[in-house]
Protein backbone atom coordinates (compact mmCIF):
# COMPACT_ATOMS: atom_id res chain seq x y z
CA UNK A 1 0.00 0.00 0.00
CA UNK A 2 2.84 2.36 0.89
CA UNK A 3 4.63 1.63 -2.40
CA UNK A 4 1.44 2.27 -4.35
CA UNK A 5 0.86 5.52 -2.46
CA UNK A 6 4.39 6.71 -3.26
CA UNK A 7 3.87 5.95 -6.94
CA UNK A 8 0.59 7.88 -6.97
CA UNK A 9 1.79 10.85 -4.93
CA UNK A 10 5.53 11.38 -5.47
CA UNK A 11 5.14 15.14 -4.88
CA UNK A 12 3.42 14.53 -1.54
CA UNK A 13 6.08 12.04 -0.48
CA UNK A 14 8.90 14.38 -1.51
CA UNK A 15 7.35 17.22 0.50
CA UNK A 16 7.02 15.11 3.64
CA UNK A 17 3.24 14.82 3.71
CA UNK A 18 0.02 16.24 2.34
CA UNK A 19 0.14 19.33 4.54
CA UNK A 20 3.59 20.47 3.40
CA UNK A 21 2.73 19.59 -0.22
CA UNK A 22 -0.43 21.74 -0.04
CA UNK A 23 1.50 24.65 1.42
CA UNK A 24 4.14 24.39 -1.30
CA UNK A 25 1.53 24.16 -4.06
CA UNK A 26 -0.24 27.22 -2.69
CA UNK A 27 3.00 29.18 -2.54
CA UNK A 28 3.77 28.33 -6.15
CA UNK A 29 0.28 29.47 -7.19
CA UNK A 30 0.43 32.61 -5.05
CA UNK A 31 -2.62 31.73 -2.94
CA UNK A 32 -3.45 30.95 0.69
CA UNK A 33 -5.15 27.67 1.52
CA UNK A 34 -5.09 28.15 5.28
CA UNK A 35 -3.40 24.79 5.84
CA UNK A 36 -1.99 24.90 9.37
CA UNK A 37 1.82 24.86 9.69
CA UNK A 38 1.64 21.72 11.81
CA UNK A 39 -0.59 19.75 9.40
CA UNK A 40 1.32 16.81 7.92
CA UNK A 41 -0.76 13.85 6.74
CA UNK A 42 -4.23 14.99 7.82
CA UNK A 43 -5.49 18.22 6.28
CA UNK A 44 -8.64 19.84 7.65
CA UNK A 45 -9.15 23.56 7.04
CA UNK A 46 -11.58 25.71 8.98
CA UNK A 47 -13.44 28.22 6.81
CA UNK A 48 -16.52 30.41 7.05
CA UNK A 49 -18.23 27.75 4.91
CA UNK A 50 -17.54 24.76 7.10
CA UNK A 51 -14.46 22.57 7.45
CA UNK A 52 -12.73 21.48 4.24
CA UNK A 53 -10.99 18.11 4.37
CA UNK A 54 -8.70 16.54 1.79
CA UNK A 55 -8.44 12.78 1.45
CA UNK A 56 -6.03 11.19 -1.06
CA UNK A 57 -7.48 8.10 -2.75
CA UNK A 58 -5.49 4.88 -2.61
CA UNK A 59 -6.59 3.27 -5.88
CA UNK A 60 -5.77 6.21 -8.16
CA UNK A 61 -4.27 9.67 -7.90
CA UNK A 62 -7.17 11.75 -6.64
CA UNK A 63 -7.36 14.37 -3.93
CA UNK A 64 -10.95 14.10 -2.68
CA UNK A 65 -12.40 17.30 -1.24
CA UNK A 66 -15.22 17.34 1.32
CA UNK A 67 -16.96 20.04 3.32
CA UNK A 68 -18.19 19.27 6.82
CA UNK A 69 -20.27 20.81 9.55
CA UNK A 70 -21.36 18.97 12.70
CA UNK A 71 -23.51 16.05 11.60
CA UNK A 72 -23.13 16.65 7.85
CA UNK A 73 -20.52 15.76 5.26
CA UNK A 74 -20.61 16.51 1.53
CA UNK A 75 -18.13 15.24 -1.03
CA UNK A 76 -17.72 18.17 -3.42
CA UNK A 77 -15.24 16.89 -5.98
CA UNK A 78 -11.81 15.43 -6.63
CA UNK A 79 -8.78 16.16 -8.78
CA UNK A 80 -5.30 14.78 -9.31
CA UNK A 81 -3.88 18.28 -9.75
CA UNK A 82 -2.57 19.48 -6.39
CA UNK A 83 -2.01 23.03 -7.62
CA UNK A 84 -5.56 23.31 -8.93
CA UNK A 85 -6.84 21.94 -5.63
CA UNK A 86 -4.88 24.58 -3.74
CA UNK A 87 -6.40 27.33 -5.88
CA UNK A 88 -9.91 25.99 -5.32
CA UNK A 89 -9.45 25.78 -1.56
CA UNK A 90 -8.07 29.34 -1.47
CA UNK A 91 -11.02 30.63 -3.50
CA UNK A 92 -13.46 28.81 -1.21
CA UNK A 93 -11.86 30.46 1.83
CA UNK A 94 -12.03 33.87 0.16
CA UNK A 95 -15.80 33.56 -0.21
CA UNK A 96 -15.94 33.33 -4.00
CA UNK A 97 -19.62 32.72 -4.94
CA UNK A 98 -20.55 29.08 -5.48
CA UNK A 99 -21.57 29.55 -9.11
CA UNK A 100 -18.23 31.21 -9.88
CA UNK A 101 -16.38 28.42 -8.08
CA UNK A 102 -18.14 25.87 -10.27
CA UNK A 103 -17.18 27.75 -13.42
CA UNK A 104 -13.53 28.23 -12.43
CA UNK A 105 -12.94 24.72 -11.11
CA UNK A 106 -14.58 22.08 -13.26
CA UNK A 107 -13.84 19.26 -10.82
CA UNK A 108 -16.09 20.75 -8.14
CA UNK A 109 -19.57 19.21 -7.83
CA UNK A 110 -21.56 21.69 -5.80
CA UNK A 111 -25.17 21.10 -6.85
CA UNK A 112 -26.12 18.81 -3.96
CA UNK A 113 -24.28 20.93 -1.40
CA UNK A 114 -25.70 24.26 -2.59
CA UNK A 115 -29.17 22.76 -2.94
CA UNK A 116 -29.10 21.56 0.67
CA UNK A 117 -28.14 25.03 1.86
CA UNK A 118 -30.87 26.68 -0.21
CA UNK A 119 -33.48 24.31 1.22
CA UNK A 120 -32.29 24.97 4.75
CA UNK A 121 -31.77 21.23 4.95
CA UNK A 122 -28.83 21.05 7.37
CA UNK A 123 -30.63 23.19 9.95
CA UNK A 124 -34.06 21.55 9.69
CA UNK A 125 -32.51 18.07 9.66
CA UNK A 126 -30.48 18.92 12.74
CA UNK A 127 -33.58 20.04 14.66
CA UNK A 128 -35.34 16.81 13.68
CA UNK A 129 -32.34 14.71 14.63
CA UNK A 130 -31.94 16.27 18.07
CA UNK A 131 -35.65 15.91 18.82
CA UNK A 132 -35.72 12.27 17.78
CA UNK A 133 -32.67 11.16 19.75
CA UNK A 134 -33.28 9.63 23.19
CA UNK A 135 -29.80 10.79 24.14
CA UNK A 136 -31.15 14.37 24.12
CA UNK A 137 -34.39 13.59 25.93
CA UNK A 138 -33.56 15.96 28.80
CA UNK A 139 -33.34 18.84 26.33
CA UNK A 140 -36.50 18.02 24.34
CA UNK A 141 -38.76 20.51 26.11
CA UNK A 142 -36.29 23.33 25.60
CA UNK A 143 -35.65 22.33 22.00
CA UNK A 144 -39.38 22.34 21.27
CA UNK A 145 -39.78 25.76 22.90
CA UNK A 146 -36.96 27.20 20.80
CA UNK A 147 -38.03 25.60 17.54
CA UNK A 148 -41.56 26.93 17.96
CA UNK A 149 -40.23 30.46 17.40
CA UNK A 150 -40.01 31.42 13.73
CA UNK A 151 -36.71 33.25 14.19
CA UNK A 152 -34.92 30.76 16.44
CA UNK A 153 -35.85 27.74 14.34
CA UNK A 154 -33.68 29.21 11.58
CA UNK A 155 -30.62 28.96 13.86
CA UNK A 156 -28.43 25.86 13.72
CA UNK A 157 -28.88 23.86 16.97
CA UNK A 158 -26.48 21.58 18.81
CA UNK A 159 -26.14 20.12 22.29
CA UNK A 160 -23.05 21.10 24.29
CA UNK A 161 -22.59 19.63 27.78
CA UNK A 162 -26.35 19.50 28.31
CA UNK A 163 -27.00 23.03 27.02
CA UNK A 164 -28.61 23.90 23.69
CA UNK A 165 -26.31 25.88 21.40
CA UNK A 166 -27.88 28.10 18.73
CA UNK A 167 -25.68 29.43 15.91
CA UNK A 168 -26.70 32.07 13.37
CA UNK A 169 -24.75 30.72 10.39
CA UNK A 170 -24.89 26.98 9.84
CA UNK A 171 -21.59 27.05 7.91
CA UNK A 172 -19.62 29.42 10.14
CA UNK A 173 -18.56 28.05 13.50
CA UNK A 174 -17.48 31.54 14.59
CA UNK A 175 -20.79 33.27 13.86
CA UNK A 176 -22.98 34.64 16.66
CA UNK A 177 -24.17 31.93 19.01
CA UNK A 178 -25.62 31.36 22.46
CA UNK A 179 -25.81 28.54 24.98
CA UNK A 180 -29.12 27.92 26.75
CA UNK A 181 -29.39 25.77 29.87
CA UNK A 182 -32.70 24.94 31.53
CA UNK A 183 -32.48 25.38 35.30
CA UNK A 184 -36.14 24.51 35.83
CA UNK A 185 -39.41 25.13 34.06
CA UNK A 186 -39.41 28.79 35.10
CA UNK A 187 -35.75 29.79 34.75
CA UNK A 188 -32.99 29.46 32.17
CA UNK A 189 -29.32 30.36 32.00
CA UNK A 190 -28.00 31.94 28.80
CA UNK A 191 -24.45 32.70 27.74
CA UNK A 192 -23.28 34.51 24.61
CA UNK A 193 -20.44 32.53 23.09
CA UNK A 194 -17.35 34.36 21.92
CA UNK A 195 -18.20 37.64 23.68
CA UNK A 196 -15.32 38.79 25.93
CA UNK A 197 -16.29 38.71 29.58
CA UNK A 198 -19.65 37.11 28.92
CA UNK A 199 -20.99 34.77 31.56
CA UNK A 200 -24.18 32.93 32.37
CA UNK A 201 -27.24 35.19 32.74
CA UNK A 202 -30.43 34.03 34.42
CA UNK A 203 -33.48 34.62 32.22
CA UNK A 204 -37.11 33.94 33.25
CA UNK A 205 -39.23 31.79 30.98
CA UNK A 206 -41.37 34.69 29.81
CA UNK A 207 -38.32 36.66 28.62
CA UNK A 208 -36.36 33.78 27.09
CA UNK A 209 -37.35 34.04 23.43
CA UNK A 210 -36.99 37.82 23.26
CA UNK A 211 -33.62 37.66 25.04
CA UNK A 212 -32.29 35.02 22.64
CA UNK A 213 -33.53 36.90 19.59
CA UNK A 214 -31.77 40.05 20.76
CA UNK A 215 -28.53 38.21 21.63
CA UNK A 216 -28.35 36.48 18.25
CA UNK A 217 -29.18 39.67 16.39
CA UNK A 218 -26.38 41.74 17.94
CA UNK A 219 -23.31 42.50 15.81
Amino acid sequence: METNRKDLYPDVTASGGLGPAMREAAQLRGCDTGVAPWAVDVVVIQTARGFLSIDPATEERLFRLSVRIPGFDWKIGSTGDLGLLAEAVAAWREGVPFDELGERFGFLELDEFVGALERGEPTSSQWTGLLSSDFNRNQWDLLRRLRADEVLRAMFPAITHGAVRLRVDVMDGTSRQVLVHEVNGELYEVMRVGVPGAGWVEVPTGDLIAYLRAALNEE
